[in-house]
């Protein structure tokens, strides 16, 4: 499984979403990036997993303790 954390203003990495594989996580980010500040820094589009997150970061292991359970898998723009 693969990871998608996000920071919001406070800077806290949180779970946003997990994924089957590493492909389908960097496409989802490419979706969802609207403008990219580098670094994983950016604007996000409203209704996706990284939507009022400053930035983002993944991840092949669990970063936090977070529960896999409670964040979207798989998701794509058709889930809007």
């Amino acid at each position: 499984m693969h990871y998608l954390y996000g920071f919001k203003k406070d800077d806290v990495r949180r779970l946003v979403a997990t994924f089957d594989s590493d492909q389908q996580l960097s496409a989802y980010v490419r979706w969802a990036t609207l403008e990219d500040h580098g670094g994983g820094a950016g604007k996000f589009e409203q209704g996706s997993a990284l939507a009022s997150c400053r930035r983002w970061e993944k991840s092949a292991q669990p970063l936090t303790e977070d529960d896999p359970a409670t964040v979207p898998h798989n998701p794509s723009p058709s889930m809007l």
